[in-house]
This record gives structure tokens, sequence and C-alpha cells, in this order.
């Protein structure tokens, strides 16, 4: 019996678990998933400092003809002392002068060789960075879960930090099947195509931050297809297309059920892509997708997507959804939750003019795609769509509705 999206996304987010952790040096953890929470152990900035290039003041002396002490340069060590009628030329960084009550920036003042003038009027603590205001001391400035971008390495380095405890990335194996199917560098015979499928797949799994490797490819028989997936149980995750319909040479179901394979859906609800199959053999995962490629590349944006984000123990593992709305007029056959690839331009959505689940044109050409319930014939222009992003990452903390009704 065929699982619906919902249950089938359930299955995968209920039995995948990350596995190891490692230890990075902060230089090479970008786009890993930080496994502990991060604490600050200093406070930025560590000290009340300036935030123009001016002079350090006190708020009730303006008008007055002030005697310049010296300049203070960011990363002075010595301590200054303000004193009535006076002020201290100070710089961009520097520590605050005990005394001084705000910053008058240089081209607000009037100067000569020894004296400074204001006549604006100052409001206490303006242009001084407080010690702390960035981030105190025991903040929590990354939680447990994220995947490190840019930013955080910043928060790490602003700490100290050298070496952060992360999840290894996941390991998925690849490997093709079918004598109609030849490899892209290989030379094509009477009858024969490219697999399309297998590069995809490695390419997505490499964006999504997966250690992708291609295994080869095997001849459609059961014996062919057991050797290959002895080779892959030491990967996290198999990901495989076509081969578990009824064909007479659909093997590959059989292949794996001689591993003690335990199914946990081997159907789902959904146009295209009923075939899809998810399971397990020991610690090993596999996810079996349909041999059409535009079925196949949809469904690995929700299944194999899913797993992915799981084992990558990602705190943003659920997929998430921009609402937007039709930017043309769609019509379609109701009665199956369906997948409709398109193109979203910021605004609205409109699906391609094109597309069969055995086409591999329709998804160079969209960003995303949206999922219709299967009551939906007809979606006007204008209407409110749940846009699903196949070309940059959007997910989120918690289940989102996927379905556009």
């Amino acid at each position: 019996m065929a699982v619906s999206v919902e249950e089938a996304l359930q299955l995968i987010y209920e039995n995948i678990k990350p596995k190891t952790t490692k230890i990075l040096p902060l230089e090479l953890a970008l786009g890993h998933i930080i496994s502990q929470d991060i604490t600050a152990t200093l406070n930025l900035p560590p000290y009340d400092n300036s935030a123009m290039d001016g002079y350090a003041i006190k708020c009730d002396e303006m008008g007055q003809k002030l005697n310049i002490l010296k300049t203070i340069f960011a990363g002075d060590k010595e301590e200054y002392m303000l004193q009535t009628g006076s002020a201290y030329k100070i710089m961009t960084g520097a520590k605050i002068p005990f005394g001084a009550e705000a910053i008058v920036p240089i081209e607000e003042a009037q100067t000569d060789e020894e004296f400074v003038t204001f006549s604006k009027d100052v409001k206490h603590g303006m242009h001084i960075r407080l010690c702390g205001e960035d981030i105190e001391e025991d903040d929590l400035i990354i939680e447990q879960n994220t995947l490190l971008c840019a930013h955080h390495i910043t928060l790490l380095a602003s700490q100290g930090i050298s070496h952060v405890n992360v999840y290894a990335k996941p390991r998925v194996a690849l490997f093709a099947s079918g004598s109609e199917l030849k490899m892209h560098w290989e030379k094509l015979g009477v009858h024969q195509l490219y697999n399309t499928n297998t590069p995809t797949f490695m390419a997505r799994a490499k964006e999504l931050g997966c250690k992708a490797e291609f295994l080869g490819t095997t001849e459609d028989s059961v014996e062919a297809l057991c050797e290959m997936i002895q080779t892959a149980l030491d990967y996290d995750l198999i990901i495989t297309s076509g081969g578990v319909s009824v064909g007479d040479a659909d093997f590959t179901k059989e292949a794996f059920s001689c591993f003690d394979f335990e199914p946990l859906f081997e159907k789902v609800d959904i146009k295209p892509g009923k075939p899809t199959t998810f399971g397990r053999i020991g610690n090993t995962f596999i996810l079996n997708l349909p041999g059409n490629p535009l079925a196949a590349t949809l469904n690995f944006e929700l299944f194999a997507k899913a797993a992915i984000l799981a084992l990558s123990a990602n705190g943003e593992k659920y997929i998430n959804v921009i609402e937007t709305k039709m930017g043309t007029e769609f019509k379609t056959r109701a009665g199956k939750r369906s997948l409709i690839p398109g193109y979203f331009d910021g605004s609205s959505f409109s699906a391609v003019e094109k597309f069969a689940p055995g086409m591999i044109s329709p998804m160079a050409i969209s960003n995303g795609f949206i999922m219709i319930d299967q009551e939906v014939s007809l979606l006007e222009a204008g209407h409110s769509v749940k846009f699903i992003s196949s070309r940059f990452g959007f997910t989120c903390k918690h289940k989102k509705d996927l379905v556009t009704h």
C-alpha cells in the first residue's frame, strides 16, 4: 500500500540518526554541522571603544574651548582619565578614557593646534560602543546542529576558537544499472541512451553537503547487483534509480532482499514517483527512486534531501516553502498528489510549459516545484501556492505543510 508524502517523510525523519563526529580546525569547518553548543568566553567589544575618529568629551561642555591632551589609538594599552575642560583625540576602535561621556566626530568639531570646541548637542554615549553590547560572556552564540556558514566562522574567530566538534558529512553511494543505459564517457550503442540520473544525484548530494561517490555500473542481473550492493554497505546512504517496478528486468528489489533489506515504505502516493522505496540494511539506508529522470529528480528533492539533512544532523532538517502566487494559469488532471516543476521569480511561480516523467529539460529551466493536492485541477493566476526550491537551501526547524490546495 502506498504511503502519503507526509508519512514517507516522517518515516525518514524517525529512522535516520546522525552518526560520527570529528574535530576540525576553524579553517575547515565551513559547511559542516556543529555538534556542540558554543558559548562566549569573551565580551565583544571587550571594552568601551570609539565608533568614530573624533574627540572624547564630557557632554555638558558644549561651546567651551577644550584642551586637546593627546591622541588615543586602537590598541593603546595605557589607561587615560578625562578631566573637566579637556578632550582626547581618539581613533576608531580605541578604548574610551575614564570620564568620557561621548565622542564628537572630527568633522563636527572646530579645532586649532591645541584646542577643540563643538557647537551641536551631544547625547550621552554617542558614538561609543559599549563593552559586551554585541556579545556578552556566557551568551549562547551557536546552537548545536547548526550548519556553519561564513558568519558563524566570524563568531568562532571572535572567541579565539581554533577547533570545533562537527558531525561527519554523510557518505552517499551511487551506482547505475540497466543494459540500455551508458555513462556519459561511454559510446552509445543502438537503442541506448545516457544515464542522467546518477550524475544528477551525485551533483545534488554534493550540493547538499555529502561525500558522494559513484561506484560503477552493473548489469541487469541479481548477481551483479548483489556484488555492487555489498561494496556499498559501508556508506550511510545508497541512492539508486529504477529497477523496483514490475518489469521482467527489474531486479533491484530482489537483489536488496538478499541482504535482509528492511523496507520502511515501498510506494508513495505521488505523481510522478509512486515506486519510490526507502529502507535499510543494518546501519545503511537505501533510497530507490523512479527510473524516469524527471520523476527521479523531483522525488530526490523530497526524500533524498530529507534523508541527507537528517543524516547530517542539521537542526533545520525540514523542507520549507515560500508562499507565493501563480504567475500564470495552470490546468491539470485531478486525482493524484502531483509535483509540478516551474520557476519562482521572486514574486510569483509559473509552471514549465511542457513536462513529463521521462524528460530531463524541465528541471534545468526550473528552480523548484509545487506539490498540489489531489483535488486540484486548476490554479488560476494569482492563486496562493507553496514553492519548494531545488536551487537554494531553504529549510526550517519544524515541519511545514508542503501542499498547495
